[in-house]
């Protein structure tokens, strides 16, 4: 199967998951995990189910978007921490692989931008205000559906990304408001 192919697949399944009873993170978890080779457990996609409805229907990030992220973290997402025997390095290595060039951070801040700039909200509540009087209507799922269809597009294209190309594009949107030669300097110093 193409890399194509496979983003389809992952697009069409997370779309017919819903269908199937699957809250909006699980749709997304789920499909990236059947398609891509993560090592863990089919049953790791459990850990999606609390994140629907912006956690636990609470309203926050919208579901989709946080499957999404679980599913590429399942991808590339660190799976130790440095083992240094100095506590100091050990700090300064792990902030390289959160912020450096490549930065992890780098990879994962990219779903949440391109969903923003597509979508305008990144929060369940604010995606979906038009039918807080009417959650469980016909049209509110047929969005959602929508959005997980894109959510699992988005994974599915960092997750069959090389890290470190994936890792090395720039910042987008950050609570830091970081900036590449800032990140650096940070970095070097220890902070």
């Amino acid at each position: 199967m193409s890399k194509e192919e496979k983003i389809e697949a992952i697009k069409q399944r997370a779309r017919k998951n819903f269908s199937l009873g699957y809250n909006c993170a699980e749709c997304v978890t789920e499909a990236v995990l059947t398609f891509v080779d993560t090592g863990l457990p089919p049953e790791a996609k459990k850990m999606a189910t609390g994140f629907g409805g912006g956690v636990g229907l609470y309203g926050d990030t919208c579901g989709a978007l946080t499957g999404a992220i679980m599913a590429v973290g399942a991808v590339h997402g660190r799976a130790s921490l440095p083992e240094e025997a100095d506590p100091k390095q050990a700090v300064k290595m792990a902030a390289q692989q959160l912020y450096g060039r490549p930065g992890l951070y780098r990879l994962f801040n990219q779903i949440p931008n391109q969903f923003l700039e597509k979508y305008g909200y990144t929060c369940c509540r604010d995606l979906t205000t038009k039918w807080h009087e009417s959650w469980l209507c016909r049209d509110h799922a047929l969005y959602c559906r929508e959005l997980i269809t894109d959510a699992a597009r988005l994974a599915a294209e960092l997750a069959m990304m090389d890290r470190e190309e994936a890792s090395s594009r720039p910042f987008g949107a950050n609570v830091e408001k970081l900036k590449d030669t800032e990140i650096v300097c940070d970095i070097e110093k220890g902070t």
